[in-house]
């Protein structure tokens, strides 16, 4: 049984995975962030598109650009509810592209609509 890769350290099918194949629906932003990195680690646009709101959607994720973006890890530094339908999780995802490390550091907002959390858009921090 191999570890979620969003760090959660238990398995993707008792983690992300019954959000991912559609079998749940994230309970909190934070839920929902987590299982949309592994989404990400896995290449999985449906997913990304469907927990994205469409108003902030983006036309092309570019998730399969050249070379390909391998995910290394997500540190959740913050989830903070706001209100009922909003909320922020600041967190780290370091990734490696062409062999070259990176590092993104967002502070994400999220909004709860019609019993879901969606993901609307986030601010990067300088490192």
């Amino acid at each position: 049984m191999s570890s979620c890769p969003c760090g959660s350290q238990t398995s993707y099918t008792a983690c992300c995975g019954p959000y991912i194949d559609g079998g749940a629906v994230a309970p909190t932003a934070e839920a929902l962030m987590r299982s949309r990195y592994t989404a990400f680690t896995l290449g999985n646009e449906a997913y990304l598109r469907a927990t994205w709101h469409p108003d902030f959607l983006p036309t092309d994720l570019r998730l399969a650009d050249e070379p390909p973006t391998k995910w290394l890890g997500l540190e959740v530094k913050r989830h903070q509810q706001q209100d009922a339908e909003h909320a922020i999780v600041e967190f780290v995802a370091r990734y490696k592209i062409g062999g070259r490390a990176h590092r993104l550091h967002e502070t994400s907002r999220f909004v709860h609509i019609d019993g879901c959390w969606l993901y609307t858009d986030g601010d990067i921090h300088p490192r």
